[in-house]
């Protein structure tokens, strides 16, 4: 990130791809972004972009699951529940489903993913729901919900429950950016 113009950034691209060449390392053209922070942009599955702060003037920046990964989550969930064979038994789905539901949601819980964490959970419900019509034909609600969710909401098998992803508390990293060694300098001096 570089504070200043579009000029700026493409001239210290430069010197960037000079330091990480001792490393062995190289910019792949493709893949560098030169783009305005409140444009945004997707890295390792996150969104950064700047926003002003509801309710007052300030910008800050906020990072949250890119689209493409809550895409690749949804994609994960389904194919589980459409492979998974009616045949067996509600817990076989759910200890296949909540170690994924886990992973992604520790992987995104630093960030402000408490809505897409709402929107995944529902996601969630609504696939196992499908399976467990699947299974059983012409099964009503009153009868899900007694057999499927203790006469409530959650699913549960005898053994676990549905992990929901919109109970995981999500945390904040406060910004150390200039406690950060840069190895800038080292490497140009």
């Amino acid at each position: 990130m570089v504070s200043g113009h579009r000029e700026h950034a493409e001239s210290i691209r430069d010197e960037v791809a000079e330091v990480l060449a001792p490393m062995g390392l190289r910019l792949a053209a493709d893949k560098t972004l030169i783009t305005h922070i409140d444009g945004g942009l997707d890295f390792l599955g996150w969104r950064i972009q700047r926003h002003r702060k509801r309710g007052t003037n300030q910008h800050f920046i906020y990072t949250y699951p890119a689209k493409k990964s809550l895409y690749r989550a949804k994609a994960r969930v389904r194919t589980m529940c459409r492979r998974m064979d009616t045949n067996e038994p509600l817990d076989s789905l759910l200890r296949q489903l909540n170690p994924a539901l886990k992973g992604w949601c520790a992987y995104f819980r630093p960030g402000v993913s408490s809505a897409t964490f709402d929107y995944l959970a529902s996601y969630t419900w609504w696939q196992v729901v499908r399976w467990i019509k699947r299974k059983h034909h012409g099964i009503t609600w009153k009868e899900l919900r007694r057999r499927y969710c203790g006469g409530g909401w959650a699913i549960r098998s005898d053994v676990r429950e549905l992990f929901n992803p919109g109970q995981v508390s999500t945390t904040r990293y406060r910004y150390r950016g200039t406690k950060i060694p840069t190895p800038w300098e080292s490497a140009m001096g």
